[in-house]
């Protein structure tokens, strides 16, 4: 396995996405990375000589992830799989914010352009004579997020770092699915992940623990908030995260969006006039 690390470095990306090249001989690609020719070239410079590349995976269409698959397909001629499209496997709750008007925003974007040759499946094996991968459906992040699991090894794209937890931007974000992908997680017998931004995570259980610890205290939090009051989303974000960078705070807003789209779901809050970004929000 080697890694490639894209030079796009963000908030949001740490020191920039990592893409993998997995196998010998005939290797497969995870996540293509951002639209950057010299990334592109240093993919093709980290090949040995005689290598060709027969698979690009992509874990969610991101533009950090997927944009760049496009042009290393027509440079290597391998077919380009995924989930799905950008908006494929969106929860039933955010497909009813979009009706609603709710507009996408967050993260490093959407790749709206991004068609994959081939769909991947939950469960679904791809293989070369010198390595395999199985998808691993992680919805929470994006709705069609994929981790790639190789024997002990996760390439957990997104959906657990080690640096930083994931942004659930809704309505691409669902917090529900995402936790619920984390308990999914944690009962693998994982020896290392790999994740798609920042360095490997040598303690996976621990990790994913310190990530549904983290949640169900942003969640606390906001409850505990909502006991003082009904308010709006950016006034509850504020009391919640503290001290939090300005620059931070749109993501931040984002994630209290998250957590309350949950909440409502489980009917522990309720939303005036109607469950959105613009609600006025209060424990139920």
């Amino acid at each position: 396995m080697r890694r490639v690390r894209a030079a796009n470095p963000s908030p949001l990306t740490a020191s920039g996405t990592n893409s993998y090249i997995i196998g010998s001989g005939d290797v497969a690609i995870i996540d293509p990375g951002p639209a950057l020719p010299a990334h592109l070239d240093a993919i093709m410079a980290a090949l040995e000589t005689g290598e060709r590349v027969s698979h690009i995976v992509v874990t969610h269409a991101h533009l950090d992830h997927s944009a760049l698959a496009p042009a290393l397909a027509t440079r290597t001629g391998a077919e380009v799989l995924a989930y799905g499209r950008a908006t494929d496997g969106r929860s039933a709750v955010m497909a009813r914010l979009i009706a609603g008007g709710a507009t996408p925003g967050g993260g490093e974007g959407l790749d709206h352009g991004f068609r994959p040759n081939r769909c991947l499946a939950d469960g679904e094996t791809l293989s070369g004579a010198t390595w395999s991968v199985t998808a691993v459906h992680t919805p929470g992040h994006i709705g069609g997020h994929l981790c790639l699991a190789a024997g002990d090894l996760l390439f957990s794209g997104d959906h657990v770092m080690g640096w930083a937890s994931s942004l659930v931007s809704p309505p691409d974000g669902d917090m529900t699915d995402y936790m619920a992908s984390l308990a999914r997680l944690r009962i693998g017998a994982w020896r290392r992940l790999l994740p798609g931004h920042g360095e490997p995570v040598d303690t996976p259980a621990d990790r994913i623990d310190a990530l549904l610890a983290h949640r169900r205290a942003r969640e606390a939090a906001i409850r505990t908030a909502l006991v003082s009051g009904p308010m709006g989303l950016a006034t509850l974000t504020a009391r919640v995260y503290t001290g939090t960078p300005e620059s931070l705070m749109p993501a931040a807003r984002r994630n209290t969006l998250a957590h309350l789209i949950d909440l409502h779901g489980r009917n522990l809050i309720r939303a005036t006039p109607a469950l959105g970004p613009e609600a006025i929000f209060q424990t139920a």
